[in-house]
């Protein structure tokens, strides 16, 4: 809730619910996730997710600001969870289906790491990162490095040498990264909110980067709500 350049991100209206809502419905459609837990803060800003998790019955643990990666583990601690599939707070236009072929292709084996984020492909804000816990807590317990503790699957992306990382790649038809459709300005607010209002009469919460892009090229104009807007490096 106190994100610097768009404070109360999470919680805002879109079309009628808010943006949190947006993606953990489009989470349950999922069908290769068991269970789904927010990861927030013990600051006091963040009550109001608690108490939206809590009227929702989602499970929630709360803890540090500063330290993600601690937080991030200790909600997948509490879950007892064996694999974490890691997606942000604020990507309420995010595919369910790019969810399932990230997960289908870590079961499959071969690899540490499956995810479309160090090499986008999809538009941006249509993450999906998998890979077991067990990992994950040996990177918490091991990496002092503030942009670690900040940035919770960076150490997989700056040790290739260590993990097997499969990049996962969009079909054709869905490759469009320099789009942005996740929520850090209000200017994306106002593209995620065009988004919902031309789709969700047809398609309720159920389309995908496909109808997206389409639309898009039907109304181009959204796609400039938001184009001078930037994403924050990792480093």
């Amino acid at each position: 809730m106190s994100a610097s350049r768009l404070p109360g991100k999470v919680l805002m209206d879109v079309e009628g619910a808010p943006a949190l809502e947006r993606l953990v419905r489009r989470l349950d459609r999922a069908h290769r996730l068991d269970a789904i837990v927010l990861a927030t803060t013990t600051n006091p800003a963040d009550d109001p997710l608690a108490e939206w998790a809590e009227a929702r019955r989602l499970p929630c643990y709360r803890g540090s600001e500063d330290d993600v990666l601690d937080r991030v583990v200790e909600a997948q601690r509490m879950m007892g969870s064996e694999i974490v599939v890691e997606v942000c707070g604020d990507t309420p236009l995010l595919d369910p289906r790019v969810i399932d072929a990230a997960v289908t292709r870590y079961l499959e084996g071969g690899v540490d790491v499956v995810s479309n984020t160090a090499r986008l492909t999809w538009p941006q804000g249509i993450d999906a990162q998998v890979f077991a816990f067990g990992a994950l807590d040996k990177v918490a317990r091991t990496q002092s490095d503030p942009a670690v503790r900040e940035h919770v699957s960076l150490y997989f992306y700056e040790h290739p040498e260590i993990y097997r990382i499969h990049h996962l790649a969009a079909p054709e038809a869905e490759t469009r990264p320099g789009l942005r459709l996740q929520l850090d300005y209000a200017e994306d607010l106002e593209l995620i909110r065009a988004v919902y209002a031309g789709l969700e009469p047809t398609y309720g919460d159920g389309f995908g980067v496909r109808e997206v892009l389409d639309l898009i090229a039907r109304q181009p104009e959204i796609a400039a709500l938001n184009a001078d807007c930037e994403e924050k490096a990792a480093r």
